[in-house]
Parts: C-alpha cells; structure tokens; sequence
C-alpha cells in the first residue's frame, strides 16, 4: 500500500487511483469474507485500524472497503481489460 487507508473510498464509477494503490487490500477482503471473518479482525488485520481504539472509524472503513470490493466483483472488473 502506497496512502494510508481511507475511512471511506473514494467512490467514481470507475477504477481509480485509490483502488490500484490498494487492489491488495480488495483481495485480502475477498479471503477474509470466505473465511467469515468479523468485521474487527478485518479492520484489525487488514485495515490496520484497532477496533477497541476506534470502532465507529473501523467499521465505516470495513464496511466502505468492502461496498467498493462488491463493486470491484460485480462491475469493476471490466476496467482492467483494454478494450
């Protein structure tokens, strides 16, 4: 990762340069869904934002990391084939 994590991504209707500094951290959240981590271990591990210090900032930033990898998945995608 290049910029530290963002409590909420930034959001256009496109790949930007926010999610390609932090693909990995979409990838990492695909795994963590699978293996049904809680949002806490998420934010923790992944995000590397401590739950217990800053839960209201954990949660909106799991939860807009994750609303943005469900776009990546279902939408997203398209942008990373040339045409």
């Amino acid at each position: 990762m290049t910029e530290e994590i963002a409590t909420k991504v930034p959001w256009a209707e496109n790949l930007t340069a926010y999610d390609n500094d932090h693909f990995s951290v979409y990838l990492k959240l695909i795994d963590a869904c699978a293996n049904n981590a809680s949002e806490d271990e998420m934010a923790l591990t992944i995000l590397g934002i401590d739950p217990a210090l800053q839960p209201a900032r954990a949660r909106k930033a799991v939860r807009s990391h994750l609303e943005r990898t469900y776009w990546l998945i279902s939408n997203g995608y398209k942008d990373l084939f040339p045409r």
